[in-house]
């Protein structure tokens, strides 16, 4: 193992001092804060006008929702319950496009439903649950406490949102949550393509260059190859490190210089007064908007637990696949061999990604189940459901996952440890099934 730690540190030293490791350390997090900042602060084009009806049979929010008019969306109230179908079929409702519930549950459950027959814009979904939330913020602090509405947020758990479509009331790809989810998957699956490209270029450049045989006059192979995968993992962490303090910091200043802060109402009435043009109207929107994104996640998304799955699974699925980088780096003849056998890889990472999406708009399907304890797929697939909310005793699928996917890492790594010691040291050959497994059964 000492030898092993030695190596690591090795490829550590090489990794950061690359000049392509510093850029992207800080080109990478820079873009990701640009594009969030453009989503947002330009994203006024394309804004939907809305009809919305609120169901409010308890009069829970006294026929008021807003302290001022917001033009894109135009409020009414029926204090009784109209039921789902109704409200989708029926001809007196179709003037709506979205019916929001609002019974005696909500101030219990923190769990309001908006049912709308065309899937709303994500600047609309931010105005109906900025709208609701705050109203029933005043709510509940005139029923159940001597606070201020100020005070109250500070302490308060947030709303859920839940948006459905009328027409397919059980779907729920429309959480945004869990689109959080898919970034942090796909973060995943970046990060193992991108370093797991370093660790074959690695193993085939020492390899082409006779460098090894040097190497492997003072190490076992399976030492060196566990060496390599250990150092350059190091050096994903510490970027991916860098990238959150920077990606964290960014949306920090941006909420509290360059936005400003929508979360207090008496900020909300004060700007909407001000505002005399549509332009600057449509300026404060985007405003209202991006809050609400930082709100998501800095609040609604539990960061913290999310951050903490994210990093085993990193590691455990950068194991799994960093090991299929390592054993086709070693068995391939040529540099070019590599090059092309690498294209499988990329498939199944494609697939992940692809399996994380399929999972978010089919949370409930038999395949997304599938898909969770498939270790190709199980990290992206997870942060998803993590994001989303596992039903109460089903906590214990996450970590079956988790235990499936590193023991497929192990089992992984000892393959390509045999084939790592057997082909890193022959050259000009053909990569064949029947010449890897011959290299599998030699000890």
């Amino acid at each position: 193992m000492r030898n092993s730690w030695l190596i690591a540190m090795r490829e550590l030293k090489e990794r950061i001092g690359a000049r392509s490791f510093i850029v992207m350390s800080i080109l990478g997090p820079l873009i990701i804060l640009g594009v969030i900042y453009m989503l947002f602060a330009l994203g006024g084009e394309g804004k939907q006008h809305w009809n919305v009806l609120i169901t409010d049979p308890a009069n829970i929010m006294d026929n008021k929702i807003l302290v001022t008019q917001d033009k894109s969306v135009n409020y009414s109230f029926a204090n009784d319950y109209i039921e789902m179908e109704d409200f989708r079929d029926s001809k007196q409702f179709q003037q709506f496009d979205a019916m929001i519930e609002i019974n005696e549950k909500v101030l219990a459950n923190k769990t309001a439903f908006v049912f709308f027959r065309e899937k709303p814009s994500v600047r609309m979904q931010t105005n109906l649950q900025f709208h609701i939330e705050r109203r029933l913020e005043e709510v509940m602090v005139g029923r159940f406490t001597n606070l201020s509405v100020r005070e109250f947020r500070k302490i308060k758990q947030p709303l859920n949102v839940a948006f459905r479509n009328a027409y397919d009331p059980f779907d729920k790809s429309a959480d945004l949550r869990a689109w959080v989810g898919f970034f942090y998957g796909a973060l995943i699956f970046v990060f193992i393509f991108l370093f797991g490209m370093t660790i074959l270029r690695s193993v085939t450049r020492e390899k082409s260059n006779r460098i090894v045989e040097v190497m492997l006059a003072s190490v076992h192979p399976n030492q060196l190859m566990l060496g390599k995968i250990m150092g350059i993992g190091i050096a994903a962490f510490i970027q991916f490190t860098i990238w959150a303090l920077i990606v964290g910091a960014g949306l920090f200043f941006m909420r509290e210089t360059l936005f400003p802060d929508m979360l207090d109402a008496s900020n909300l009435v004060q700007m909407t007064q001000e505002m005399k043009d549509q332009t600057a109207m449509d300026q404060f929107l985007g405003g209202i908007e991006y809050n609400q994104f930082v709100d998501l996640v800095y609040e609604r998304i539990q960061f913290g637990t999310m951050t903490t799955y994210f990093l085993l699974f990193f590691i455990v699925g950068y194991l799994f696949y960093g090991a299929f980088f390592a054993a086709i780096g070693a068995t391939s003849g040529s540099e070019s061999d590599g090059q092309q056998f690498v294209l499988p890889i990329i498939f199944l990472l494609c697939f992940a990604l692809y399996a994380g999406y399929y999972s978010l708009q089919n949370p409930e399907s038999t395949m997304a189940t599938v898909f969770h304890y498939l270790p190709f797929t199980s990290p992206v697939v997870v942060m998803v459901k993590l994001a989303q909310g596992y039903e109460p005793g089903q906590v214990y699928q996450l970590y079956l996952s988790l235990i499936v996917l590193i023991l497929s890492a192990i089992f992984i790594l000892l393959i390509a440890g045999r084939l790592y010691k057997n082909g890193i040291l022959q050259f000009g050959h053909r990569i064949k099934i029947g010449l890897l497994l011959r290299w599998l059964k030699k000890s």
